[in-house]
């Protein structure tokens, strides 16, 4: 199918780019860079919009190592920032593992920033059911002071691809290996099987999680029994985790059948 638009006579990519040009605030945008296939194609869409720009990506310390060279290594112009407490921190702080219901991951590690600004992200609505409901303008829901610009947010997954092939921009390898989405290594969003095809192309965080595991179950174990099930009851209650390793495959098993894109709230 053609990325035409039938009404316009224009295509998709000078679309995106009149839509930022109709935003452009004279600070600049703030664009959200995570170093998927969606971001290095709405950071040359900002470029060629001519609009100010300064470019982020928030660190999360469970990004893949590979998405994470390459960013350094293809956009020494995107701001990198690391997170106040890592993955392992807040697991045992929420005394959980984060779930596709509970996520409070996505607000600590990769929602910061863009405080009283427009945020460029590369949001679609081909991604997933949920993202099918946003708007090409739209605020925070979380917070009032942050306005979202998602100018592909009518791209297909083709769309996407050909303009990076047409443009010759660089990409991350991960998707030659057959990755799909290159969100945290362990995001219940990718299912059960994502996850499991994750740990076996980087064992180490498996690791990891397990170690955080470990560190919640002793504290729970520390709880009175009445009190450990009122701390945690939207799990505990119908959980039974003796050890971390019973911890990881009721997590684990926590995605099965499910799987989508929307690995996180406001961004790919």
């Amino acid at each position: 199918m053609s990325n035409l638009d039938l009404f316009s006579g224009k295509d998709k990519a000078e679309i995106a780019i009149d839509r930022l040009q109709a935003f452009c605030p004279p600070e600049g945008y703030y664009v959200a860079f995570s170093g998927g296939k969606d971001s290095v194609v709405i950071l040359d869409l900002v470029k060629r919009s001519g609009c100010k720009y300064d470019a982020h990506y928030n660190i999360t310390g469970i990004d893949p190592p590979e998405l994470f060279y390459f960013i350094r290594d293809n956009f020494p112009e995107v701001e990198r920032h690391k997170p106040e407490a890592t993955m392992w921190k807040l697991i045992v702080k929420e005394m959980t593992p984060p779930t596709r219901r509970v996520r409070y991951c996505c607000r600590y590690l990769k929602e910061r920033g863009g405080q009283d600004r427009k945020v460029v992200t590369g949001v679609r609505w081909a991604e997933s059911a949920r993202r099918g409901k946003r708007r090409i303008v739209e605020a925070c829901f979380r917070n009032d002071r942050k306005f979202y610009i998602n100018p592909i947010i009518d791209w297909s997954d083709e769309d996407v691809w050909e303009y990076i092939k047409t443009r010759g921009i660089a990409y991350c390898s991960l998707y030659d290996e057959g990755f799909k989405r290159l969100g945290c290594i362990g995001c219940p969003m990718a299912g059960t099987d994502g996850r499991k095809k994750e740990f076996a192309r980087w064992p180490a965080f498996e690791r990891k999680y397990k170690e955080a595991f470990s560190k919640v179950i002793s504290k729970l174990s520390e709880l009175p029994k009445d009190h450990r099930k009122k701390k945690n009851n939207t799990v505990n209650s119908y959980t039974k985790w003796i050890d971390s390793e019973t911890m990881f495959n009721w997590w684990m098993e926590e995605g099965r059948g499910k799987s989508g894109a929307d690995q996180t709230v406001m961004f790919e």
